[in-house]
């Protein structure tokens, strides 16, 4: 099963981050797209980028793909794939799709036709005509776009972004993925510095402290395809130890995590400890208004309130000028801060050396960066 189409799906806005991890894994023939990177690969490959990619959403494993224009077609060139391969005969799958600007556009039809193009195949291939569906479990995905036909199988399962290591969270967390790339956007390194003043649940810092340490994201936790036959337990064996001994346990790395809420720094120790990180992130409760620079050349990553409950604008817009003073005359410090507030760099009192529009949800947000001198040494 060499040569498989491989396909890791992204938030918008995060492509170009999720192909560089797969080009830095090996991956050269990446390509990216709106929402995804396509890459070929085999077996070893899907355990691989499950475990190892910290930016990408879900890892698809792409079964065909083809034109349809009429109900006819999408079952005979979806009956024509080699489901038979993967899908086993005690499996139990569903079908979930979506349709944009196509001829096809009833998504709960062709869901039903790729269901019955797929459970004829497999009698054929299994000469039986009732399946238990007691077995491990695919969801194959129909996706199609200006009639042009997708159909993989999801391998992940849960999402990338569930590492396993959040118990507990505070209201609207980061998703992880997504502070994994606020992460690889800075210019941080496991040798500098690194502060969140708006810590909450601890999702960057943990992301961070993960990075350091060269801890793979996916090795707290399953994934669907560990219960595939086509997969062998020796190819999860070998892919999970090469992993952990990966793990850099050597460098001393300095992660500093505040927050005012006294209620998310218990979490956010909570799930450092949980992800095997807390012996390097310092966490204090600390109110970022009263905060006082000592040192040069620090990091400061952080998604800081957005102000979008009623009455809390004023708050906010207060809170993003003391930020904007604190760090008036601190030319050794690269900042980095994540809001939906179209006026930041006003309110901050400083133009962004860079601006990145991102998605936190379905929350339109800008990345804003400050890039400070960097150490001699």
């Amino acid at each position: 099963m060499a040569n498989l189409k491989l396909i890791a799906t992204a938030t918008f806005g995060l492509e170009s981050i999720v192909k560089n991890e797969l080009i830095h894994l090996g991956y050269t023939d990446a390509h990216a797209s709106d929402g995804k990177v396509i890459f070929s690969g085999n077996k070893e490959d899907i355990v691989r980028t499950n475990l190892w990619l910290r930016t990408a959403d879900r890892i698809l494993l792409q079964m065909g793909e083809f034109e349809a224009y009429t109900f006819d077609e999408l079952f005979e060139k979806t009956k024509a794939l080699p489901w038979e391969q993967w899908i086993t005969e005690d499996a139990k799958f569903t079908v979930v799709g979506k349709s944009v600007k196509s001829k096809l556009y009833s998504v709960p039809d062709c869901q039903a036709i790729v269901k019955k193009a797929v459970v004829e195949k497999l009698k054929q291939k299994y000469h039986i005509e009732w399946f238990r569906e007691t077995g491990p479990e695919y969801k194959i995905q129909i996706s199609i776009l200006k009639d042009l036909v997708t159909l993989t199988i999801d391998t992940s399962g849960t999402g990338l972004h569930k590492r396993g290591y959040r118990t507990r969270s505070v209201e609207a967390p980061l998703k992880e993925t997504l502070a994994a790339a606020l992460i690889q956007i800075s210019y941080w390194n496991k040798n500098r510095k690194l502060y969140d003043f708006f810590c909450g649940s601890g999702t960057i810092p943990v992301e961070a402290a993960l990075i350091g340490k060269n801890i793979a994201p996916g090795l707290g936790r399953s994934f669907a395809c560990e219960a595939w036959p086509q997969i062998e337990k020796d190819i999860w064996k070998k892919e999970k130890t090469e992993a952990f001994q990966s793990i850099d346990q050597d460098t001393p790395i300095e992660i500093y995590a505040s927050d005012i809420n006294p209620n998310a720094i218990e979490i956010a120790k909570e799930n450092a400890i949980e992800a095997g990180v807390d012996d390097c992130i310092r966490f204090e409760v600390k109110d970022a208004s009263k905060i006082k620079i000592k040192e040069p050349y620090g990091i400061l990553i952080s998604n800081p309130p957005y102000g979008e409950r009623i009455g809390e604008e004023q708050e906010v817009t207060k809170l993003y000028r003391t930020l904007g003073n604190i760090f008036k005359n601190e030319n050794t410090w690269s900042v980095y801060m994540l809001t939906s507030v179209e006026s930041f760099e006003k309110l901050y009192g400083k133009k962004a050396d860079k601006k990145r529009k991102l998605y936190n949800g379905r929350i339109k947000v800008d990345f804003y960066q400050y890039f400070g001198a960097k150490p001699a040494h």
